[in-house]
């Protein structure tokens, strides 16, 4: 079985569309483990809006045993669609109220509990991983890297599946 960290952010178009291409493909991969690694593409002090409030919530799922691809559609959608203000946690709060316990959901966001977490995220994502682009993907000692401005092609995102030990 491989392990493939797959670094993300919600805000990014083209991770939306990586997301897409890897959730059609996963299941003709049954050695390929993912391993989400949410990190934002332009963290604080960038100007905002900021993404990091979906990313705590996201380990917030984790933690909770919550469906994470009901969770990434909802954050994906949310963002990038209905354009909703992602950095007030009561719209977060009921975004995910079906899948998780919106009041948890809302104190732990609150609290800054995942913040550490994100920002560590963060850090390895940009600093420890070579990525310098959103979407990438790891494995095996491999790389898959974003074009910027363009993602990568669901061929290519395939092809480096294939490649699972």
């Amino acid at each position: 079985m491989s392990k493939m960290e797959v670094f993300f952010d919600y805000s990014c178009p083209f991770c939306l569309k990586g997301h897409e291409f890897l959730m059609d493909l996963i299941g003709n991969y049954p050695k390929v483990e993912i391993e989400w690694v949410p990190c934002e593409a332009h963290p604080r002090p960038e100007p905002g809006p900021h993404s990091d409030l979906c990313i705590q919530g996201m380990f917030f799922a984790l933690e909770n045993g919550a469906d994470l691809d009901a969770y990434h559609d909802r954050m994906y959608k949310a963002i990038l669609k209905d354009r909703i203000d992602r950095e007030d946690i009561d719209a977060l709060a009921d975004l995910v109220s079906d899948i998780l316990d919106a009041d948890a959901f809302k104190k732990a966001l609150k609290s800054g509990l995942y913040r550490e977490r994100q920002l560590g995220n963060n850090k390895y994502t940009f600093e420890q991983s070579g990525v310098w682009a959103v979407p990438s993907y790891r494995m095996d000692g491999k790389k898959l890297d974003s074009i910027e401005n363009v993602g990568v092609s669901k061929e290519d995102l395939a092809d480096f599946m294939a490649g699972a030990r």
